[in-house]
């Protein structure tokens, strides 16, 4: 799963159910912190994939099947409750999660959901990148840490929700809202990126 809806003033409260009117379309994702959509709709605008196609991406695990990953963000969670917003990629335990390019860690974090987790900004800071259910963090990284495309950030895991025989990289995409936090953001299907 992936940022789904939160009260911007407390990122770290877990918001378990807003009123409609308050928020438009709830859109959920791992869910701590959830993040609120940037838009009523989590469809992006095509200018914003076309733009992160032009960043030139790496895959966050090597060798990644790509066409694996298609029609999994939207699938429904939680019986149907809330759609995914992100790709699942399966990868043995400890196999190493790249940053998928240059920016900086917006935040190291620990939730119930996601279990260990990166944001990780893009160098505008118009996207962040979201990894979760990490085993564990690279030796020394930091929050407000400048990256490379390619360093290792992590190690596949299945930490929070994620099933202990299943280890993955949930991996997220999402454009941040005007205020630029990085628990807000409208969703993006990673795949619609990587496809060939």
């Amino acid at each position: 799963p992936m940022p789904a809806v939160s009260n911007a003033a407390a990122p770290e409260a877990v918001v378990r159910a807003l009123k409609p009117k308050e928020t438009g379309k709830v859109a959920a994702t791992t869910g701590e912190p959830l993040v609120a959509p940037a838009s009523p709709t989590s469809l992006p605008a095509a200018g914003a994939i076309a733009d992160l196609s032009d960043h030139g991406l790496r895959l966050p695990i090597d060798d990644a099947n790509v066409e694996a990953m298609k029609g999994d963000f939207g699938k429904g969670r939680d019986a149907g409750g809330r759609p995914h917003e992100a790709v699942d990629i399966l990868a043995p335990r400890n196999t190493p999660i790249h940053a998928v390019e240059d920016g900086t860690i917006a935040k190291l974090f620990d939730s119930k959901a996601g279990g260990t987790t990166i944001y990780q900004y893009d160098p505008s800071g118009r996207f962040c990148y979201y990894y979760a259910h990490l085993e564990r963090y690279a030796p020394g990284l930091r929050d407000g840490q400048r990256v490379s495309r390619g360093d290792v950030i992590g190690y596949v895991g299945t930490s929070g929700n994620a099933p202990a025989n299943t280890p993955h990289l949930h991996f997220a995409v999402f454009e941040l809202d005007a205020d630029r936090h990085w628990w807000k953001g409208r969703a993006i299907d990673p795949y619609l990126i990587f496809r060939p």
